[in-house]
């Protein structure tokens, strides 16, 4: 009798250790996983600016906005940078360069899960808006997670703007891990520019971006 009992309390510790498992599963969907958060430009660099807006400033606003949502998952967050400078080397002849390599070296050496570098549009019309994905083909994943991040920003921030495939851009090319490029709207629009400025709007974004990460890594 009593080792029924026995073999009865094991089982039902059994299926506590499981439930326990299984709400801490739900209540940190990307416990462990490695992302790498790249907040595009930084220092001398500004990136796109219009009047006192800076893209480097409002770049790092929402990268850290993301990053606190996706540690809140139980995600591992990393930042190539946490304030208002570049990585280039002391007087590197091309410091654009030199910045944009260290920041491809770190994200590599990480063996992270996931990279996004987070960036804001720019353009001479000042009429385009709309967050858009940027893919480079050196990951077989990337544009899987490409199309993911279309499909988040067509339902959850009313842009109709599609991913694409460029190889072209120094830093994408040159990281091996999966990750993409977002451009999560254009400064030279007024409206879509009030809104990135927006703290609200930020962590509306922050929320879109961390529910692409989820989907990515589900699937």
């Amino acid at each position: 009798m009593k080792y029924k009992i026995g073999a009865l309390v094991f089982l039902l510790m059994l299926l506590c250790l499981f439930n326990l498992v299984s709400a801490k599963d739900k209540a940190l969907p990307l416990l462990s996983k490695v992302i790498y958060l790249d907040a595009g430009h930084g220092g001398i660099d500004s990136g796109a600016f219009y009047k006192n807006v800076r893209e480097a400033d409002v770049n790092l606003e929402i990268t850290k906005k993301v990053m606190n949502v996706l540690k809140k998952e139980g995600a591992i967050v990393y930042l190539t940078r946490y304030g208002d400078y570049d990585l280039a080397v002391t007087n590197a002849w091309n410091r654009k360069r030199s910045d944009l390599s260290r920041r491809a070296n770190i994200i590599n050496r990480s063996n992270c899960d996931l990279y996004l570098s987070i960036h804001l549009n720019a353009e001479d019309s000042g009429t385009l808006y709309g967050a858009e994905v940027y893919y480079d083909t050196i990951n077989p994943d990337n544009k899987k997670i490409a199309e993911i991040f279309r499909d988040e920003f067509k339902k959850k921030l009313n842009t109709n703007r599609d991913y694409k495939e460029n190889s072209t851009k120094y830093l994408q090319r040159r990281v091996s891990r999966p990750g993409v490029l977002l451009e999560v709207g254009f400064l030279s629009n007024a409206s879509e520019r009030a809104l990135l400025t927006n703290d609200t709007y930020q962590n509306r974004l922050a929320n879109v971006i961390a529910a692409a990460v989820n989907r990515y890594f589900d699937d």
